[in-house]
């Protein structure tokens, strides 16, 4: 069985090696395929541009886990709509029906809830540009399968931490962090947890449901999240103030829905997953 990986940076080079080490063969598109390890299969492709290569005959399983190049309305098309758009027309084009296929969305779709909480089935209601065109892909990826044998899903991250993804440390560290005044809720996912909810949703015996949220098992406070680092890092407290607009709006996310299924986090909390980085763990492949 071939695991087609449409978009294979960070997050989809983890979830690859992964896929690789229950025995799947493993083919990720990327623009520079050269840096992929040797477990992958590297195709050269720009997603945003037609004419992508062949899809492998016997792939199962098709992952579509892209990055906007910038934070801009049009990098958010070229990526996401423009990008699935020549997914499917690739898959079209070949003649080739895989069993899933798994859309990486982000918990953006939901934009702001005043610091209540969401789920799947929270109607989404993006504030942004970022959250409406995550949201559009996520809707024709469901119109483009709806009534066929192959399974669509979105997983909808949080803010992805991890390896080379240490922003909250860095303004710590640095003395820029900032307190915010009111209670202001944030969601996250450790990078090996994300991959490995890729994993499980591609892989498991039940057929996955439409949508699913990908955040860890604590929507916590930012300034409870900044205040642990500063005393895992031996600092003071960062100051209390104006800390500016919410990256992502203040909402709590669930996660009951991916943790039904049998999914278990290596990191559960913010707590975890900070003191595996600052301990100095890098990239693990399984």
């Amino acid at each position: 069985m071939t695991i087609l990986l449409a978009g294979c940076g960070d997050l989809g080079t983890e979830a690859g090696m992964r896929f690789h080490a229950l025995g799947h063969r493993v083919v990720g598109w990327r623009r520079s395929p050269a840096k992929l390890p040797a477990a992958i299969e590297g195709a050269a492709a720009d997603l945003s541009a037609p004419n992508l290569p062949p899809v492998p005959a016997d792939t199962t399983a098709v992952v579509i886990a892209v990055a906007a190049d910038s934070p801009t309305e049009e990098a958010y098309r070229a990526a996401y709509m423009d990008g699935l758009t020549h997914v499917l027309d690739a898959l079209e084009r070949d003649g080739v029906r895989p069993r899933r296929v798994l859309f990486v969305s982000s918990t953006a779709v939901y934009g702001d809830a005043g610091g209540g909480w969401v789920d799947e089935n929270t109607p989404p209601r993006p504030g942004g540009f970022s959250g409406r065109v995550l949201l559009e892909a996520e809707q024709l990826l469901q119109a483009t399968f709806s009534g066929t044998a192959t399974t669509a899903t979105s997983l909808r991250l949080g803010g992805i931490y991890g390896p080379g993804r240490t922003r909250l440390i860095d303004q710590v560290r640095g003395g820029t962090a900032v307190v915010p005044e009111d209670a202001r809720y944030t969601n996250r996912i450790h990078r090996d947890d994300a991959a490995a909810a890729i994993v499980h949703l591609a892989t498991m015996p039940p057929e996955p449901a439409p949508v699913y949220v990908g955040v860890d098992n604590d929507p916590a406070d930012l300034g409870t999240v900044l205040r642990f680092l500063a005393a895992e890092l031996g600092l003071e407290e960062p100051p209390v103030g104006d800390a500016g607009l919410a990256r992502g709006g203040n909402k709590r996310c669930r996660n009951e829905l991916l943790r039904s299924t049998g999914f278990q986090f290596a990191f559960p909390s913010f707590r975890e997953g900070y003191r595996d980085i600052l301990a100095g763990n890098g990239v693990r492949h399984p």
